[in-house]
């Protein structure tokens, strides 16, 4: 029976790229546009520490809900003059898409971020995917991943963990992100690599020991 073709996707945040000062300075100039009533203080970088949930997620302890929208529109609008060219790639990133790419196979990213300021990520960046799909979290994630045929999905968080579990695919932890190795290994995922320096060796096995004999 010949196999299937190799499809790994990867999360961007934290995974690929190291958005936290991006995230970071979008976020303080929306709270000098939209400052928090209370004087209460808002830790942008204890929030920034362990990104994954969507950014209204993040905001709701702060503000009524009903605001929630606007300032999510409001974040996505302001991104790109303050976050794409702070955030660099993660040690390993192009790298690991590489190795990707040695075995035949082809790259999805699929991330939570605004679409289109992932793809600018992924245009300065010059990261070589095949395919890009945005605005998903958790088990939203599983449908693109199914539809891809992806096999492996890489993540950093509890929630990438979930997505590709959802999917019936590998999940593959970094620790480059706010979630530790028991959170990673308590969600279920089934590897867990330091970086993505890590991983073109482990792909290199795994390749192998799926590959008929």
């Amino acid at each position: 029976m010949p196999q299937s073709p190799l499809v790994v996707g990867f999360d961007l945040d934290l995974t690929l790229i190291d958005s936290r000062p991006g995230i970071g300075a979008t976020l303080r100039a929306l709270l000098e546009e939209h400052p928090v009533d209370d004087g209460v203080e808002v830790d942008v970088d204890a929030l920034c520490e362990r990104l994954g949930p969507p950014l209204d997620h993040m905001l709701a302890p702060y503000y009524p809900p009903a605001m929630l929208p606007g300032l999510v529109d409001r974040f996505r609008a302001l991104y790109p003059d303050h976050a794409v060219v702070a955030s660099p790639t993660l040690v390993g990133a192009h790298e690991a898409l590489a190795a990707v790419r040695r075995h035949g196979g082809r790259t999805v990213v699929v991330t939570g971020k605004f679409t289109p300021n992932a793809a600018r990520h992924v245009e300065l960046l010059r990261l070589e995917i095949d395919h890009l799909a945005g605005e998903l979290w958790g088990v939203g994630k599983a449908d693109v991943l199914r539809e891809q045929g992806a096999t492996v999905y890489v993540g950093d968080h509890v929630h990438d963990v979930e997505g590709a579990l959802a999917a019936d695919a590998l999940s593959v932890s970094v620790l480059t992100g706010g979630c530790t190795e028991d959170e990673l290994r308590a969600a279920g995922t089934h590897v867990v690599l330091r970086d993505l320096e890590e991983f073109p060796a482990w792909l290199d096995d795994h390749v192998l020991r799926e590959t008929p004999v």
